[in-house]
């Protein structure tokens, strides 16, 4: 087992910082100056290190790029008035981070080396951490398989790596949604609610579809019946009907439970909402719509955050909505914010400083 103080840190000579600006910076397109790297072998954790960020040399033959064998995380660091930096709720990220791993017949990752070498990584980074309201510094934690050999079962080896990447919004305005009524995204016995690398690359092409009919994203629908809502897109997806926000249960397996989703719902029951998680129908979403009770549809998700939705299309059916007029998803992203960057005390223990 590695002891956190067993880590080694190899320093970059220059930092590339000096030739990035942090302000209104896309998201996922520029990465920090090192990165944490450590190997599975042998049964046991082993050459942990943080290294400065670089290509790495991989074998053709590795069970990764042949058998999907891949998980990853999304967290956010963000840095307050005072120059302080916060991870939001890292631990949480690493219980489902395991949950994926046990999932995909992967090693768990002990905490020692999650927690103390994304903390060790950022503190070396700090730098990079924008202050600017909606920016943050994106972590992105991640396992593959690393065996040299062709044959479909679990692998021997595995690399673990936390990279960084200083980030502006995912998205930059209110999205238009087509809902999906023929490919899906998971089934029940699946892997919809681990974070396998192969759920998003197989919604790649209903996604490509819906953005030839001039949508943004998809909302995908069971695979059953195609009437009972999912995900949309990468975002767990919420419904403010009358005083209630509705937001699809996890029962079946086929839905990432959300580290935003969940904070999502603390807040809207601060707000005073009664806050359900139950399965929505299309139908009964249509329905809300034209009873004029259906106030606002939003997606949250680590790098999305909180995203409105402006216009759902079900079919020829077309439900638009005046997202400029809305008060519940910009007070939720408002009262998140505040505690994110240090604004109001946090109550929730959900920040963790460096």
């Amino acid at each position: 087992m590695i002891a956190a103080e067993n880590i080694n840190v190899t320093k970059v000579e220059q930092s590339k910082l000096k030739d990035i600006n942090l302000e209104n910076i896309p998201f996922g397109k520029y990465f920090t100056d090192h990165m944490l790297e450590v190997d599975y072998e042998d049964g046991e954790w082993k050459n942990a290190e943080i290294k400065p960020y670089q290509p790495l040399l991989l074998d053709p033959s590795l069970a990764a790029l042949h058998y999907g064998q891949a998980i990853f995380e999304g967290i956010k660091a963000y840095k307050n008035e005072a120059g302080e930096v916060s991870i939001f709720r890292p631990i949480d990220n690493f219980k489902r981070f395991n949950i994926s791993a046990e999932r995909m017949q992967m090693p768990q990752v002990p905490e020692e080396i999650f927690m103390e070498g994304m903390r060790m990584l950022i503190e070396l980074d700090k730098n990079w951490v924008p202050q600017q309201v909606d920016h943050s510094l994106y972590i992105r934690p991640f396992m593959f398989s690393s065996d040299h050999m062709i044959g479909v079962r679990p692998s021997e080896k595995y690399k673990f790596m936390i990279i960084l990447s200083p980030t502006g919004p995912y998205y930059n305005s209110p999205m238009r949604i087509y809902v999906e009524e023929h490919y899906v995204r998971a089934v029940p016995g699946g892997v919809g609610y681990a974070k396998a690398a192969g759920n998003y690359g197989g919604a790649m092409y209903a996604t490509a579809q819906a953005k030839l009919k001039g949508y943004d994203q998809v909302l995908w629908t069971d695979a059953f019946e195609h009437k009972y809502v999912q995900e949309c897109g990468t975002m767990n997806v919420f419904f403010i009907i009358g005083n209630t926000a509705i937001t699809p249960d996890l029962k079946e397996g086929t839905i990432l439970a959300g580290v935003t989703r969940d904070s999502t719902m603390v807040m809207l029951k601060d707000m005073g909402f009664d806050v359900q998680e139950k399965s929505l129908s299309i139908d009964d979403v249509i329905s809300a719509y034209n009873a004029g009770i259906l106030y606002e549809v939003f997606g949250t998700g680590t790098a999305a955050t909180i995203s409105m939705i402006k216009e759902l299309r079900y079919k020829d059916f077309v439900m638009e909505f005046d997202v400029d007029s809305w008060k519940t998803a910009p007070e939720v992203k408002s009262r998140l914010n505040a505690i994110r960057y240090g604004q109001v005390p946090d109550n929730h223990g959900w920040m963790q400083k460096i």
